[in-house]
């Protein structure tokens, strides 16, 4: 069993009694080293809340999260910061770069403020930007770039310190779609080639196809799973679009 997370019976609320709002409602799931895993569903299903509490962001009502022996609904505040400064990456719909480092030193910027050794920094920071294709920026800042390059940029910066796991929240949102393609294909080759374990939230079946396995949520619960298995992405793709074709109806027709 390889399970690196185990998400078990996990609940989030806002509000108060008056007007309470369940954003996760009863989840549970895991997931694999080394899995590259889609969380899709419509605007209020809960997508995003979920990657929260699974990213540390925020905290569960109820239920518990495990990343390996970990339980890290019940780390401290100065726990949780270790816990997710050592573990886990993040990209996000925006880049959230500094406009006034260049690309390489916002990518080594968290590296160099923990008092990394520089050789080290340097050595891991070229790896990266070779892996993602983005060399040639390395100097320029980001107001030069186009915003699949600052995407790249943002990947690296996530993934510079060795995460154990990536957590990309609508990561092509604000991409056009050649730039989104060779994001989502920088994904599978980190997946392949370095072994990333990956959780994306997205709305597009087009970006949630280059996944290995979907958890489509709605009303904050998991009502159907996808695996793509040895089907090629064109045939995943169709899938995906037929189980969201049925997400506003019953969910006894899919289940």
């Amino acid at each position: 069993m390889n399970d690196y997370i185990r998400v078990c019976d996990v609940e989030k609320y806002y509000g108060n009694e008056a007007n309470l709002t369940k954003a996760v409602d009863r989840v549970s799931f895991s997931v694999e080293k080394g899995e590259f895993v889609g969380i899709m569903g419509a605007s209020g299903s809960g997508k995003s809340t979920l990657l929260n509490v699974l990213a540390t962001i925020d905290r569960v009502t109820a239920g518990h999260i495990y990343y390996e022996d970990t339980d890290i609904t019940e780390l401290s505040e100065d726990d949780l910061s270790e816990f997710r400064k050592d573990n886990l990456g993040f990209v996000f719909q925006e880049y959230n770069l500094l406009d006034t480092l260049t690309i390489e030193e916002n990518i080594i910027l968290a590296l160099t403020l923990q008092g990394g050794k520089k050789t080290e920094i340097d050595e891991d920071c070229s790896r990266i930007l070779k892996l993602l294709g983005i060399e040639d920026i390395r100097g320029k800042f980001p107001y030069q770039v186009s915003g699949g390059q600052k995407q790249r940029c943002a990947c690296a910066r996530a993934l510079v310190n060795h995460p154990k796991l990536l957590l990309a929240d609508e990561p092509t949102g604000a991409l056009d779609s050649n730039a989104a393609q060779t994001l989502l294909e920088t994904f599978t080759n980190l997946n392949h080639s370095m072994e990333a374990t990956i959780l994306m939230v997205t709305h597009d079946a087009f970006s949630a196809s280059y996944c290995g396995r979907i958890l489509f949520l709605k009303d904050g619960r998991i009502f159907h799973e996808l695996v793509r298995g040895d089907k090629n992405r064109k045939i995943f793709l169709q899938e995906i679009l037929d189980v969201l074709s049925l997400t506003g109806g019953e969910l006894s027709n899919v289940e």
